[in-house]
């Protein structure tokens, strides 16, 4: 229990003291026009207050990542609380709250746009290719596995298919309408449900003398994985534990909010804040996995027995331990937070579709213009099986995540400010995703020798870090306002 709350300390003290030092290095201004005024159309630009945009950017970067990625994560041992807890203050929420922050300042730009202008056209057209596969697959993805939740919690009545159909509408409208309208309404009912039960689910392991958090530090940090040769604790928990760390999903949620933010003071709460609010949900998971079932081996067991699946856990734990309204909160946090992450992945892509082809979005016939064809390559992914699909987006959400921070590195140095903030988790999720795709086992990775594999991604750090160097000394300084 002690190690936990730790974790938990250290996790919120981070918020007031590495965010406030990124802060100061972005040097946020609340003088400073913001999109919301001045390209306000009421459809995407439109100035939300700031609780609404929180509880906004919170679910929409959660998903089930924070529940099911820390419930599964935490088979690597306790090396899976400490890179939540340390991935989430000095790599996630950097990541997320520097390019919220450079978006704001480039007019509410799409990630593409963001990184094409730090690093070039060319890789501008490779993200947003790379980008709107990503959240097309999200959205395929974050269709299926509610509609298959609901299907099995009611026994089946409707039919899977149906309740795709009605997933299918709702993601439509909610790509469709201004943000105020479905988002703007429902994100914070869902918002505040998926925190009450993390919250609830806290307070049994705080103060029922009956749970323990069998952590077992004392006992190293080695993996307690049974497969432990398969999927070493480097690098397969820094993908397999994204949305509870970093993910380079959120950078593409991140315009979203910053079209709708009305002072770049109130970054650092929204982005920054958002995130560790995530971190803290997926320690808590993470400890009420061991806690629940009795430790690591229990853990494992209770996987085999129930087919490898989190959803089953979640709502045992809900159930046991919060009663009924934990069962109906145990619900909406694993059916309504992968559809609040779906229907904005979706809404994100016409974003960056509309921005690429320069087409207004003001326009409600503009934007089924473009919204149509992004729904039409959605039900041809949906086609495809769900392990095929779910298999590759790790990999690529955590690759997405190195293009920004690379970019976000340059945008810091071009402009004098301190850039190591970026370019340190730059250089990890470089090694790590590049060591993942050589090291996993094949279709998905190539099945290289681990000491190959990291050894590569060693080597891609360091020409990545050259060709930076190269160009750090000879680019030219920027004010901020430039």
């Amino acid at each position: 229990m002690t190690s936990f709350l730790i974790a938990l300390a250290v996790l919120i003290s981070g918020y007031f003291i590495y965010g406030l030092v990124v802060d100061r290095i972005l040097a946020t201004d609340s003088k400073r026009p913001m999109p919301c005024h001045t390209k306000r159309d009421s459809v995407d630009y439109l100035p939300l207050p700031v609780w609404k945009a929180f509880l906004i950017q919170f679910l929409n970067i959660a998903g089930l990542g924070p529940i099911f990625g820390a419930i599964m994560g935490v088979m690597f041992g306790p090396a899976a609380f400490i890179w939540i807890t340390l991935g989430t203050i000095f790599a996630g929420a950097v990541h997320d709250f520097t390019s919220g922050v450079v978006s704001v300042r480039c007019g509410g730009a799409s990630l593409p746009e963001i990184v094409g202008e730090q690093l070039g056209k060319r890789v501008r057209t490779v993200m947003i290719l790379f980008s709107c596969v990503l959240l097309i697959l999200v959205g395929a993805v974050f269709i299926q596995t509610p509609a298959t939740i609901i299907d099995q919690l009611t026994g089946g009545i409707a039919g899977r298919w149906v309740w795709v159909a009605l997933i299918f509408a709702y993601y439509l409208l909610a790509t469709l309408l201004p943000i105020d309208k479905l988002i703007g309404n429902l994100y914070p009912v869902f918002g505040f449900a998926l925190l009450f039960m993390a919250l609830g689910i806290l307070s049994v392991m705080l103060f029922d003398s009956s749970v323990t958090i069998p952590l077992d530090f004392g006992e190293g940090l080695h993996n307690r994985s049974a497969n432990a040769d398969i999927h070493p604790i480097f690098p397969m928990m820094f993908v397999s534990i994204a949305c509870g760390a970093i993910s380079g999903f959120h950078a593409t949620q991140s315009p979203m909010i910053a079209r709708c933010l009305t002072n770049e003071k109130l970054a650092r709460p929204v982005f920054y804040g958002a995130m560790v609010t995530e971190g803290i949900v997926a320690l808590i998971w993470a400890a009420a996995a061991i806690a629940f079932t009795g430790g690591y081996d229990r853990l494992s067991g209770y996987f085999a027995e129930h087919g490898g699946g989190a959803a089953t856990l979640v709502n045992d734990i809900s159930l046991s331990w919060l009663g009924t309204a934990g069962g109906i909160l145990a619900l909406l946090g694993v059916v309504a937070a992968p559809i609040t992450s779906g229907d904005t992945a979706l809404r994100s892509t016409r974003l960056i579709v509309a921005d690429f082809l320069h087409i207004d979005q003001g326009k409600f016939l503009k934007r089924i213009a473009v919204s149509l064809p992004i729904f039409a390559c959605v039900v041809l992914l949906m086609m495809i099986d769900f392990d095929v699909l779910w298999r590759y987006f790790a990999w690529a959400n955590q690759t997405l995540s190195v293009f920004t921070l690379w970019a976000v590195t340059v945008y810091l140095a071009r402009h004098g400010r301190v850039y190591v903030i970026t370019l340190i988790p730059a250089i990890f999720m470089t090694i790590v995703c590049t060591s993942y795709l050589l090291f996993a086992p094949r279709p998905e990775g190539l099945g290289l020798d681990i000491n190959i594999a990291i050894g590569a991604g060693a080597m891609l750090a360091v020409v990545f870090s050259g060709l930076f160097a190269s160009w750090l000394r000879r680019r030219p300084v920027l004010s901020l306002r430039e």
